[in-house]
């Protein structure tokens, strides 16, 4: 993977597929990363939050990161997600990343001892200098409670610690600050730092994310809907903005599938990981749409939900 050109395109958060146990589930995986790759996607994503990162054990992450490693077979780039508490553990998984193939890190700042943006900064330089492989910083307050400030970004792009970011942190407006801090939309081939890439997180709004200059998006949804994220990237960066929104649009609906959990019965991270699991298994991905514990599994009236949001956006036929 190239560290002087930008990561740029469509890069889903790779599922986890487990199987009735809860282990992992390498056949299903390795459909999904043929559904991905024939989606026309630009890269994976392995082990970040819609892979259950958090819930896996350190087996099961090297299992899966070896399946997600062997199924591209260099067709895209594959990052891996090293996400962990403090800078040690980080390092442990960025030596098995390194050592399975992977070719780029994606990690959060340290977590739950609170920190100084100097031991953030430290914690990034660190992982960096060790791993030897491309870093990418991920934002994710609502995990972390950390928000990487555009400052720090700056810094850490400037000094070539970090090959880019995904921001995950639902903060359009400071998206859009970082994006000019590093040179803007157009002038970003002058800026501080050509090769850093931005990618968001939001599904939702992607057409306005690349209009204002992101590379690209690590969309969740992608993992069942792959091409029409694909589509979407096509038509921003061809210019045809009605085909674009158009599209966005169509996710947004499709979207609509993470609702499908009861709020006063289950966590909305369990509805959500739990609808894309189960879409994928209703376009036959997955044998299962176990998610890992101790998340509540969707019962029959949620999964009747997904299924109808994948028929309403043309992906299941129309009974």
């Amino acid at each position: 993977m190239s560290t002087s050109q930008p990561l740029r395109g469509v890069v889903p958060p790779v599922c986890t597929p487990l199987d009735a146990s809860g282990e992992v589930d390498t056949a299903s995986l390795a459909r999904l990363v043929e559904h991905l790759v024939a989606g026309g996607v630009h890269g994976l994503f392995a082990l970040g939050s819609s892979s259950e990162v958090a819930f896996l054990t350190d087996r099961q992450r090297a299992v899966a990161l070896e399946t997600v490693v062997g199924a591209a077979a260099g067709r895209v780039p594959v990052l891996a997600g090293v996400i962990d508490m403090t800078t040690p553990r980080v390092l442990v998984h960025a030596e098995a990343a390194r050592k399975a193939g992977a070719d780029a890190l994606v990690a959060t700042a340290p977590f739950y001892a609170r920190t100084h943006p100097r031991e953030i900064a430290l914690h990034f330089r660190t992982v960096r200098e060790r791993a030897g492989l491309p870093l990418y910083a991920y934002d994710l307050p609502v995990s972390v409670h950390s928000k990487l400030s555009t400052a720090l970004v700056r810094e850490l792009a400037e000094d070539g610690t970090l090959a880019g970011l995904k921001d995950s942190s639902g903060d359009e407006g400071g998206l859009r600050r970082l994006i000019v801090a590093l040179g803007g939309r157009d002038g970003r081939a002058d800026g501080p730092a050509p090769s850093f890439s931005v990618l968001t997180g939001s599904e939702l709004t992607v057409d306005s994310a690349l209009l204002a200059g992101a590379d690209g998006v690590v969309p969740g949804l992608g993992n069942v809907d792959p091409a029409g994220y694909v589509r979407l990237h096509d038509a921003v960066r061809g210019g045809d903005l009605g085909r674009a929104v158009e599209e966005q649009e169509r996710l947004v609906q499709l979207f609509g599938m993470v609702d499908a959990g009861p709020e006063s019965e289950m966590g909305r991270n369990s509805s959500a990981i739990g609808a894309f699991k189960h879409a994928l298994r209703l376009l036959g991905v997955f044998t299962h749409g176990t998610t890992a514990g101790s998340q509540i599994q969707l019962g029959d009236a949620s999964v009747a939900h997904v299924e109808r949001h994948l028929r309403d956006a043309g992906l299941l036929p129309v009974r």
